[in-house]
């Protein structure tokens, strides 16, 4: 096995980088998934101020600070192993990365995973950061910040638009080797990328100003992830 690697030093490195990326891709949506489906039923059915306040001060910035790491490096090795594919490809065949069915699927899923990871570090931490900061204010006899409330809410709703993204992110990221479709010169690439880009944008934008709505329950979100996952087959079966 070594000395595989070692003989194809460019793809060994493509297999390092695709190992680091799933191992920190568990982590990441791994406590994704412990925020949405557990973490958030506790806080809201919990009855107990100071049980509220230790998780806020004591265990959501340990949850944090593996979170957002894990987001950054899943995201880093993505990229470097995007890279040494596009490389090779590009080399190899003189496509585009876009006219292969192989990139269509994986950047459809690389779209939906750049967004949560600057979901994380753009919205979810420094909102979240306002939530710990008030609850040892607090905890210490201070007045409440005024803001935590407000801040709360939109790392709520960015968390759960990032748990609606999963779903369609983790089905094409492994479907790129899988998904059996072809690209031709009949395929509408450039409309399936406008829709796509239509619909994953006005998501985002309701992560950024809106709130969660329908997606604001565990149900609502998971049933909502895998609907945004068979529209985004549809539209592939349609325009492909």
């Amino acid at each position: 096995m070594i000395n595989t690697l070692l003989n194809d030093p460019m793809w060994g490195a493509h297999f390092i980088f695709r190992w680091l990326h799933v191992y920190a891709g568990i982590v990441w949506i791994g406590i994704l998934y412990y925020f949405n489906f557990v973490q958030g039923a506790f806080m809201a059915e919990t009855t107990e101020p100071a049980a509220k306040s230790q998780v806020l001060q004591k265990l959501l910035p340990r949850a944090l600070w593996w979170f957002r790491w894990a987001a950054l490096w899943t995201f880093v090795t993505g990229v470097l192993m995007l890279s040494i594919r596009a490389h090779v490809d590009v080399g190899s065949s003189g496509i585009g990365v876009l006219a292969a069915a192989y990139w269509i699927t994986i950047l459809t899923g690389s779209l939906l995973a750049t967004l949560m990871f600057l979901n994380v570090w753009l919205i979810i931490w420094p909102k979240q950061k306002i939530v710990i900061a008030n609850a040892e204010a607090t905890a210490k006899g201070e007045a409440a910040n005024p803001a935590a409330a407000g801040a709360a809410a939109r790392a709520l709703t960015a968390s759960r638009t990032n748990t609606l993204f999963s779903v369609p992110m983790l089905f094409f990221m492994l479907g790129a080797n899988h998904l059996g479709y072809a690209v031709n010169d009949e395929s509408k690439v450039g409309l399936y990328w406008v829709v796509a880009l239509l619909m994953v944008g006005g998501i985002q934008l309701n992560a950024i100003f809106g709130k969660p709505g329908p997606i604001s329950t565990v149900k609502g979100v998971i049933t909502g992830g895998f609907v945004l996952t068979a529209v985004f087959m549809v539209l592939l079966t349609v325009l492909m």
